[in-house]
């Protein structure tokens, strides 16, 4: 059976170890140095305590006097041994010229010859050296004693054993290794507290666990396209990935900046700094919208936020679609109940005889109808606005709004520049004309009145949507353009910040007013391309109908309800009657 390799040790596990081994050979270091120190200077006080010694003696005058009797033992060992106990030394021997011995701490060895070197003593210099003697192996120092004439009548030799050094040294020692032993025994355990807390920060993994993590962590955080952004605790940037700056419009020197500092929208710098998490928020940028999601790091203190970024504007597109496709689905159902219940009618009469009367009801009906599209198809030569206002015309209908397209409306085909894309005007005009209808509805004679034109002069394109609704408060002008203002509870109050997004990308602007009408009135202005020259010939003006009113219980074509921000389709089929001539199918106008 093949046994398991061992897990390796955890990081923290390694560098206490290193460190332990680390302290222990520096204590153990400081220890040697210590003793060898200690040693060799035991020796020297020894030798200066003997030099001392030996030179007090050579000085003496009772000495000289004793080295000059018959008897110089009988009067030097009492002297000798009494300053051997009193100076501390080994031995203190007081010899002839020629070494033999007067004194000695053992009395058997007076009268044997000196064990050293005295040859320097005896040329009249001090010498000091360590000597194997009786005593054993010793630090000596030998001294002349000189008479009054200045010859060398005596040597005087003091020393202190090597072994009582080495006893000295020993108590000096087992000092030292007690304090070496406390200062291990506090390195390690300040080692240990600190790699305690390093292996709560790893998390228990070794080295080789922690660089393949940072380097899967690089590559997940520069692999998703979702934004990821990271706030330490003082709100600053410390980690942003390539989405995130793509998504906010962030450079790369953006990491350790304030959050509060990066020019974003307020309320999107406000979810960044909330200390709350934030759960699926939508959020605008200058040309993006944003699914925002929180929540701070905590960790026995708040340690920072994490922010998660979701590009909507596609997703926004997708659901749009689909709300447009149900739209249309139910605008059809709509329709073809009112065509079933018209052509019933047109039959009935029929078998009551009465012709004349359904061929004037039915003629009279699609007229009315056919009017409104001819209207909306002659003035406004952009397919895909012409197909927006055809639907919202059919949508303001059911819901009892009249809306009313103003004679002086004019956009020929053309000359709305490429670089102003369709689905931007659809956002606007489509969002302008939801809010003013949903506005107006429930107020007595409820109207909705646009103008759309392209006045090439002024270099401008002009959409004006305004209401008879109960109108905007000038307090709140301001903050209606901001994400989630709305008079019609939570959750709403997007369209109008699409409205404002979709005109900053076209450098174009925005004023709220008051109607006419007594409701509110949006205007917006975006640029277009000077006007060609001279010489190029332009389109000729084309004579524009007085507005058509649409009653409420009129059908008009139908076309797809437009959600905020989503694109229409690029072309609209019209289909065209002939007044007296019953049409061969429906009325509708499918967009």
């Amino acid at each position: 059976m093949r046994l398991p390799l061992p897990r390796p040790r955890s990081l923290a596990g390694q560098l206490f170890a290193m460190q332990v081994v680390l302290v222990a050979v520096v204590v153990a270091g400081c220890a040697v140095f210590a003793y060898v120190t200690d040693r060799a200077q035991a020796e020297e006080n020894a030798r200066r305590q003997a030099t001392a010694t030996a030179a007090a003696v050579a000085d003496s005058p009772s000495v000289v006097a004793a080295a000059r009797s018959a008897d110089p033992t009988a009067v030097l060992q009492p002297y000798a041994e009494a300053l051997r106990r009193h100076a501390g030394v080994a031995f203190v021997v007081i010899m002839a010229p020629d070494g033999t011995r007067w004194t000695h701490p053992e009395p058997e060895q007076i009268g044997r010859t000196y064990l050293g070197h005295i040859e320097e003593a005896v040329a009249g210099r001090t010498h000091s050296e360590t000597h194997l003697g009786v005593l054993g192996p010793s630090v000596r120092t030998v001294a002349p004693v000189f008479d009054g004439g200045g010859r060398v009548v005596a040597l005087v030799s003091a020393g202190i054993t090597i072994e009582k050094i080495s006893e000295q040294v020993r108590e000096q020692v087992a000092a030292l290794l007690g304090m070496a032993g406390a200062a291990l025994a506090l390195g390690g355990a300040g080692t240990y507290v600190i790699n305690a807390r390093l292996r709560r920060h790893t998390h228990g993994m070794n080295a080789t666990e922690l660089s393949r993590m940072h380097d899967y962590h690089e590559a997940a955080l520069h692999a998703v396209r979702e934004g990821l952004v990271m706030l330490d605790g003082r709100r600053r940037i410390a980690l942003i990935n390539d989405g995130a700056r793509e998504l906010l419009g962030l450079d790369e020197g953006v990491v350790g900046r304030p959050a509060a500092e990066l020019g974003l929208p307020a309320t999107l710098t406000g979810a960044l700094l909330s200390s709350e998490p934030r759960v699926d928020e939508t959020h605008l940028t200058a040309d993006r919208v944003l699914v925002v999601n929180t929540r701070p790091v905590v960790g026995g203190e708040r340690r920072g936020t994490v922010a998660t970024l979701r590009d909507r504007t596609e997703l926004q597109a997708l659901s749009g679609e689909l709300d447009s496709e149900r739209g249309f689905t139910e605008a059809l159902r709509s329709q073809a109940h009112e065509a079933a219940n018209r052509l019933h009618t047109v039959v009935s009469l029929i078998e009551l005889g009465r012709v004349a009367e359904a061929v004037e009801f039915a003629t009279a009906e699609l007229e009315l109808a056919q009017a409104l599209t001819d209207r909306v198809v002659d003035a406004v030569g952009e397919p895909v606005l012409a197909a927006l206002l055809l639907g919202k015309a059919a949508q303001a209908n059911e819901r009892g709004v009249e809306l009313v397209l103003t004679e002086d409306s004019r956009i020929d085909d053309g000359l709305v520049p490429s670089a102003l894309p369709s689905r931007d005007l659809v956002t606007v005009l489509g969002n302008l004309i939801d809010n003013a209808v949903e506005a107006a509805g429930g107020t007595p004679h409820a109207r909705v009145t646009v103008t759309v034109a392209a006045r090439t002069g002024d270099g401008e394109l002009l959409l004006r949507v305004a209401d008879n609704g109960p109108g905007v408060r000038p307090a709140d002008r301001d903050a209606v353009l901001g994400r989630g203002w709305s008079t019609r509870g939570p959750g709403r109050g997007l369209g109008l910040a699409l409205v404002g997004q979709a005109v900053s990308r076209a450098t174009g602007t925005l004023d709220v007013t008051d109607a006419e009408e007594g409701g509110a009135a949006f205007t917006v202005r975006l640029p277009l391309p000077a006007p060609m020259p001279a010489d190029v010939p332009t389109p000729t003006a084309v004579p524009v109908p007085a507005a058509v009113q649409v009653p409420a219980d009129v059908p008009v074509p139908t076309a797809v309800p437009e959600p905020a921000a989503l694109p229409m389709p690029s072309a609209v089929p019209v289909p065209r009657g002939t007044p007296g001539t019953p049409p061969a199918g429906s009325s509708e106008v499918v967009s």
